[in-house]
């Protein structure tokens, strides 16, 4: 998941203009700080590179160390779909809108996105498989 300052009509990646140019989420200090209140459990250890950890899933996120922030790359691991309202209230947080890299769609809240969530995990599965 990529979040940043993406025009509200846009639905995919492909909406968005040629010369776009997205304004910065905020500072780095606000963004983490808006992120630690939302969620205590969140490990900064590492100012640049955060880590959360649920019962089935993780969630790394690349904050990097810009200031202002202009994105938030973040990795979510592991299974179930409990994480998908985690990464709903990290969009809603962080002010922007979440990009699923793996469909090149936003989220857009209006119903259960699990299409890029699922293809994920039944790859991941298979993988695993055969190995």
């Amino acid at each position: 998941m990529f979040i940043f300052a993406a025009p509200p009509h846009a639905r995919s990646v492909d909406q968005l203009p040629q010369d776009f140019d997205p304004l910065p989420l905020g500072t780095g200090p606000h963004i983490k700080r808006c992120l630690r209140e939302t969620f205590p459990d969140l490990d900064l250890a590492d100012p640049a590179w955060g880590q959360l950890v649920g019962p089935t899933w993780s969630i790394e996120f690349n904050i990097g160390s810009d200031d202002p922030v202009d994105s938030i790359m973040f990795h979510v691991r592991g299974g179930g779909d409990d994480v998908l309202a985690v990464v709903a209230r990290i969009v809603a947080v962080t002010g922007g809108r979440a990009l699923d890299i793996s469909t090149g769609e936003f989220l857009t809240g209006d119903c259960p996105q699990t299409a890029g969530w699922n293809g994920f995990q039944q790859y991941r599965d298979q993988t695993l498989r055969q190995n």
